[in-house]
């Protein structure tokens, strides 16, 4: 079903309350059973969205999601809320009372900026995509703070927005994920373009966009949730420094943030000591891993590799910590003897600079377990030979 209208009608609101916990194990027979009573093809689209808000729970938490209306693309390809959420606060925090919300999706950001107190004027391209949106609006009690407007983000004027926010569609049906940032839809330039003509303006991009490839006038953002990299985000404005990067960690907001003249070199190299950092992701993509190993007093196992060695322990919020127990050559046999002699049940294989597959490793060497120990074994290089480091996280 391509419309969202009778979903919203009395009879798709229960329809959609009476199978909102169906497992879907269990559709067919919940559909043969509705269809005696309902249209089916309101049975079949009140059972998909009932799979979408089930999905969605993970972004929007169960509250929102039960209450929300999703397209497949909508759930996949929206703003998990907490990331959302921070980003609407610090827009609050500037000031900002308005923002044109440009290729809004089902509306999970200006969802955001609505709670937060801030008029929003979302605006997408697709007629479903706007349909949902305006439920979702309506269904949250925010419909007096977002106007949604179908229409060409290239064509709405906003003038007069305190900001503008352009999250620019970054898949495509054909092609899946879209690297090219001129390949997004709106281009990466044009957006920049529309950023630049707001008096704040925010940008949503690829994590793994290539730093050559942000704009100098810009400060860059990286942002991870639960240790997970989710996005990154371009700012600009009279109160941004251009140049300048920040990683951010949710749910805790821990940050670091440098400028072109407070960044640090890249930190040297030493030989492996008795802890091993492992910084978050967003750290590694803002390349502010320099700034944790002056933290922790460390520096790199190898020039090419973002795990920090150190001899003493230190509490950071922007890395995890590991006690290391044993260095070794990359060898399978040996590894899979001394996790027989350690008694070993539990492994955690975690990997940089190396093309082993954790999964593959830990079928060879641990088919079964051997007793109750846990232990995580980094496949690395260490100035530059294939390594093995076992150990331990530090409580």
């Amino acid at each position: 079903m391509n419309d969202l209208a009778p979903l919203l009608t009395p009879e798709g609101r229960a329809l959609l309350d009476e199978v909102r916990d169906t497992d879907p194990a269990h559709e067919l027979a919940v559909a043969t059973r509705l269809r005696r009573e309902h249209p089916a093809e309101l049975v079949s689209a009140a059972l998909g969205q009932a799979r979408l808000r089930q999905r969605a729970v993970a972004k929007f938490g169960a509250e929102d999601a039960r209450r929300m209306f999703f397209t497949p693309n909508g759930v996949e390809q929206s703003t998990r809320a907490s990331v959302a959420t921070y980003r609407a606060e610090c827009l609050r925090a500037l000031g900002v009372r308005s923002v044109a919300d440009l290729c809004c999706g089902i509306g999970g950001d200006a969802i955001a900026f609505a709670r937060a107190g801030i008029r929003v004027l979302a605006v997408d391209r697709s007629p479903l995509t706007c349909e949902a949106a305006r439920a979702n609006a309506d269904a949250l009690g925010l419909a007096g703070l977002i106007e949604v407007r179908e229409a060409d983000v290239t064509e709405v004027d906003t003038a007069g927005y305190d900001a503008v926010f352009v999250d620019p569609a970054r898949r495509s049906s054909k092609r899946g994920r879209i690297f090219d940032p001129e390949a997004y839809s709106p281009p990466l330039s044009w957006a920049v373009s529309a950023a630049l003509g707001a008096p704040l303006g925010l940008l949503k991009i690829a994590p793994g966009i290539p730093h050559e490839a942000i704009p100098a006038e810009a400060t860059a953002e990286w942002v991870s949730d639960g240790g997970d990299v989710k996005e990154a985000m371009l700012w600009f404005g009279q109160d941004v420094t251009p140049g300048a990067r920040r990683a951010t960690l949710l749910p805790a907001v821990a940050g670091i943030y440098v400028t072109p003249k407070t960044m640090r070199p890249d930190p040297g190299v030493r030989a492996v000591g008795r802890y091993l950092y492992e910084p978050d992701g967003a750290v590694i993509r803002a390349h502010l891993v320099a700034e944790v190993a002056e933290e922790v007093e460390g520096g790199l196992i190898d020039p090419t590799i973002a795990y920090v060695t150190a001899d003493e322990a230190h509490r950071t919020p922007y890395a995890t910590a590991y006690e290391i127990t044993d260095r070794l050559p990359f060898n399978v046999k040996k590894l899979k003897a001394l996790l027989r002699e350690r008694r070993v049940g539990v492994l955690t294989v975690k990997k940089r600079g190396s093309a082993v597959e954790p999964e593959e490793l830990r079928r060879k060497v641990l088919p079964k377990p051997h007793g109750p120990e846990s232990v995580t074994v980094f496949l690395t290089r260490v100035a530059g030979a294939p390594t093995m480091l076992l150990g331990h996280p530090v409580r």
